[in-house]
């Protein structure tokens, strides 16, 4: 070994950058989990009252989604936007959701905001979303719910209380736990 040459015990700080690292990767995963999943300031509030044009997957063409009218159900509200990659990602969980609750009169509604009008309908027939999907003009309902990231879901009680709010992706496992206690 040539005079001055570092030794591999000398190496600076490789061991230490990989951990550190790491760290950091794991700190990033865990995020969302520890901060962004939360029961939110609504909890145990009053949802407030939307009333939304559906714009796909509604029982008839023009109709309206009031939240109100599903009173002594338990509502899944999905805010999310067709630009939105973790909601894309999130999507199939809530329609897997909705699919194995309806009978027991869970009602989700998937709430298109901070979105071009027209894109939400096109996309949930594109990608097999069988949920009501509504049309948040203006971002009136987000702003209603405190959205400040997509997606978030809004759990709420048959009495009409917001029961959870969480932001990012939920994992079928986490939202099926959550709905349950709903039912």
């Amino acid at each position: 070994m040539p005079p001055g040459a570092p030794k591999d015990d000398d190496a600076p700080g490789t061991l230490g950058t990989v951990a550190l690292l790491g760290a950091i990767v794991v700190g990033f995963a865990l995020m969302p989990r520890l901060f962004g999943h939360s029961e939110g300031p609504l909890a145990g509030k009053d949802a407030p009252e939307v009333a939304l044009k559906l714009v796909a997957n509604a029982p008839s063409v023009g109709d309206q989604f009031s939240l109100s009218a599903l009173h002594g159900h338990p509502v899944l509200l999905d805010f999310w936007a067709t630009w939105c990659r973790p909601c894309q990602a999130e999507a199939p969980v809530v329609d897997r959701i909705a699919q194995r609750y309806r009978d027991q009169g869970l009602a989700v509604i998937g709430v298109n905001t901070s979105d071009q009008n027209g894109n939400a309908g096109p996309w949930a027939r594109q990608h097999g979303i069988s949920y009501p999907i509504a049309y948040d003009a203006g971002d009136r309902a987000a702003a209603a719910y405190g959205v400040e990231n997509l997606p978030t879901l809004v759990v709420i009680s048959k009495a009409g209380k917001v029961v959870a709010v969480r932001t990012g992706t939920t994992s079928d496992a986490e939202l099926d736990s959550l709905v349950k206690r709903e039912l």
